[in-house]
């Protein structure tokens, strides 16, 4: 018996219809600072719409969206089915929930496991790599909405590196970019953490070229991303994708990073450096001028945009419209990781 959404499904390739499409996550939006999920699907329901697509939002409280159908507040005491608005045509979850949706659904898992409990069979990953310790193919590289960003001043003076993360987790490695930096004599602005921190302590030094800017966002962090030379991100984890990356390529920034996670697929040599090894990545940042700003630049244009995620996510919401499955069994990690950080040699 033909279902009532694999009908509906072929009526949007013969009459053009649009969807209806229910963006889910735990968290509040927008994102004022940091937030990367919460970019993430702002950019995406954005781009929809754009594309004459309806969306709503099923968010954290204290939510706002001027360019959303409707805005609703997730709850995990009220079964989610009975959340879902009227008329929605496809659910795209980027967080767990207390069951599965009785609609056509993918689930975009943001972050790493680190056990061998089955998937959901929709997972969507947010790169190759991140897909494949999964024994997965199904994934679609986030991107940034340019016009958050603006001018990438391409041809402004530049005078110092940068490092862009969460500099309290320690698995972003913030520890081994001052490493990086004083060997290789550089200024560093350290984006995302102050110099005390009560989780790790005084950080490892008081040397004046090294800043701690804090937690920063919007034109502060843009106009700082501007001056920089380029991205120290020897981070200690495998990165399932590293939203960092792409923003600070969009300034024109190459990258110097560790070959963990994503890092390897998204850094193409031409504009950047990977290595575990701190004295191969400090020679790199000693020869940043070598990399070309506009093609590092060009790079996220033609690869790491919301256009580009959007026409991609479209396609995975077809698939689950059609009644198939986005991956033929479900994702399981392939290998616990038993170490604390991977390495990062002298």
């Amino acid at each position: 018996m033909t279902s009532v959404h694999s009908v509906r499904f072929s009526f949007f390739f013969i009459v053009n219809l649009t969807m209806h499409i229910l963006i889910v996550n735990n968290t509040s939006i927008p994102v004022q600072q940091y937030g990367g999920t919460e970019r993430v699907i702002w950019w995406l329901g954005k781009e929809l719409v754009k594309r004459g697509h309806q969306v709503s939002y099923l968010v954290g409280p204290g939510s706002y969206c001027d360019f959303a159908t409707d805005v609703h507040e997730l709850n995990h005491a009220i079964p989610f089915n009975q959340q879902i608005p009227s008329g929605v045509d496809v659910v795209h979850l980027n967080c767990k929930v207390n069951e599965t949706p009785h609609l056509p659904y993918i689930f975009t898992l943001h972050g790493n496991t680190n056990d061998q409990n089955p998937m959901d069979i929709n997972t969507v990953f947010v790169s190759k790599n991140h897909a494949s310790r999964y024994g997965s193919d199904s994934y679609v590289h986030n991107g940034i909405d340019p016009n958050d960003y603006g001018d990438p001043g391409l041809n402004q003076k530049r005078n110092y590196f940068h490092f862009l993360g969460d500099a309290a987790w320690r698995v972003k490695n913030v520890r081994g970019a001052i490493k990086i930096a004083q060997q290789a004599k550089i200024k560093l602005r350290i984006l995302g953490g102050k110099r005390f921190n009560f989780n790790q302590g005084i950080r490892l030094t008081f040397d004046p070229r090294i800043h701690f800017d804090g937690m920063i966002g919007g034109v502060e962090k843009n106009n700082l991303l501007k001056g920089s030379k380029g991205l120290i991100f020897p981070v200690l984890w495998n990165e399932p994708f590293g939203l960092s990356i792409v923003e600070s390529l969009y300034f024109g920034c190459p990258v110097f990073g560790t070959p963990y996670g994503s890092l390897t697929e998204i850094i193409h040599p031409s504009v950047g450096i990977t290595s575990n090894s701190l004295s191969t990545l400090v020679e790199g940042v000693q020869h940043a001028g070598e990399f070309d700003t506009k093609t590092c630049h060009q790079y996220v244009m033609e690869n790491f945009t919301s256009t580009q995620m959007t026409v991609n996510y479209l396609k995975k919401y077809e698939t689950v419209l059609s009644g198939q499955h986005l991956n033929d069994t479900a994702p399981i990690l392939t290998t616990i990781q038993t170490e604390k950080f991977l390495p990062f040699l002298p």
